[in-house]
């Protein structure tokens, strides 16, 4: 292993560092990276048998920690990562790796247990704790441990205290605190009433209602992927990409003005923000049809539903419409077991999670900002 990292700082060193670094920058483009996230991801789920296996998951580790030194000898992902707020991601980075290595290690092996008859990894065990003394010592080990590293960690790195709030300093730029980076991440892309009301609000009663729109028994007290092939990867879908990959956006790539900057890339704060972004009611009335966007009504209708119409419909067909089409193709049979209502909710809860990434997408390629943006109601969508 030693000598693996010692011949790729040699490569580094000989030259060839900048062309490398180029081309991770290029890579961390956002819509790159959220791409080869989901990638990523998706790869995993499917090959989970074997890519979980303890080799593979060491060398998956070595290589990322390896990755991880190399990088840090560049001045600018140092000063990124160094930054008091920004370590503890790194060290999510790491804990949801191996969380997530463990449990669908632990399904890979109960799947294979399953195929070949015999019984699960946790039949027959005895989970029985004794509050006393297993538990309390358990927690006071658990307790003095816990305070010992958080003391040591407070004396090495200085905690991120400023400067008395001052209305005319403003940090640039200004973050907020890593657990929000996600909603801070979703407010570029949604009105704020969608990003700080609407979508919390749907994932707090989404995550409320699933044991009631899932009724599926199988999977309950054990690990299994094969028994819920719906349920663990939108879930993982949703943690994974959709909130942890969202908040290494807002960690590493977010710079000054709110742009995104590679992991090499100096934070410059002059450099010149985004283009400006069109609504749809723009792109269909000027770029498609070529012509002004409407000023007046069609008889009834006043003139900013006939300017957004195009936005109006397209949203209507994905919200009223897609869940019939899934009904009758990729989730039939989830339609016929979970019954109308169950499968409306779930299929709403669905919808409004992909539309964030769809979203998320249109921006970072075509500057795309409301599907329909009615500022007469101060209702952007």
């Amino acid at each position: 292993m030693t000598e693996i990292l010692s011949a790729s700082m040699s490569l580094l060193a000989a030259g060839d560092s900048n062309a490398i670094k180029d081309a991770i920058n290029a890579v961390c483009a956002p819509h790159w990276f959220f791409s080869l996230s989901c990638a990523g991801t998706a790869v995993f789920m499917i090959g989970y048998r074997k890519l979980t296996k303890p080799g593979f998951a060491l060398a998956a580790l070595f290589a990322f920690t390896a990755f991880y030194a190399l990088s840090a000898t560049d001045s600018d992902f140092r000063s990124i990562i160094s930054k008091p707020d920004n370590v503890p991601i790194t060290m999510m980075i790491y804990s949801v790796g191996f969380f997530l290595w463990l449990s669908f290690r632990q399904a890979a092996i109960n799947d294979e247990n399953i195929e070949a008859g015999r019984p699960l990894t946790e039949a027959g065990a005895d989970n029985k704790v004794l509050v006393w003394p297993d538990l309390v010592y358990i927690e006071l080990i658990a307790l003095v441990l816990c305070m010992v590293f958080l003391t040591v960690w407070s004396v090495v790195l200085r905690a991120p205290l400023e400067q008395p709030a001052n209305p005319s300093v403003i940090p640039n730029p200004s973050k907020a605190p890593w657990y929000f980076l996600g909603l801070q991440e979703m407010l570029v892309y949604f009105d704020p009433w969608i990003a700080g009301v609407l979508l919390p609000g749907l994932i707090v009663v989404g995550l409320i209602a699933i044991p009631y729109i899932d009724k599926n028994p199988r999977g309950n007290g054990y690990y299994t992927l094969k028994e819920r092939p719906f349920a663990i990867p939108m879930f993982t879908f949703g943690f994974v990409i959709l909130w942890v990959v969202l908040i290494v956006f807002g960690t590493f790539l977010r710079g000054p003005n709110w742009n995104f900057f590679g992991p090499y890339e100096f934070w410059d704060p002059h450099r010149p923000a985004a283009l400006l972004n069109i609504n749809l009611a723009e792109i269909f009335w000027v770029q498609w049809l070529g012509q002004g966007i409407p000023t007046e009504g069609w008889g009834p209708l006043p003139a900013f539903v006939v300017r957004e119409s195009p936005g109006i419909v397209l949203l209507s067909f994905y919200f009223f419409i897609m869940p019939g089409v899934l009904r009758y193709t990729v989730f039939r049979k989830l339609g016929v077991q979970m019954g109308f209502v169950r499968y409306l909710i779930l299929s709403q809860l669905f919808l409004w999670m992909m539309f964030v990434p769809i979203k998320m997408a249109l921006r970072w390629t075509l500057n795309f900002k409301y599907f329909v943006g009615i500022t007469e109601l101060f209702l952007n969508f």
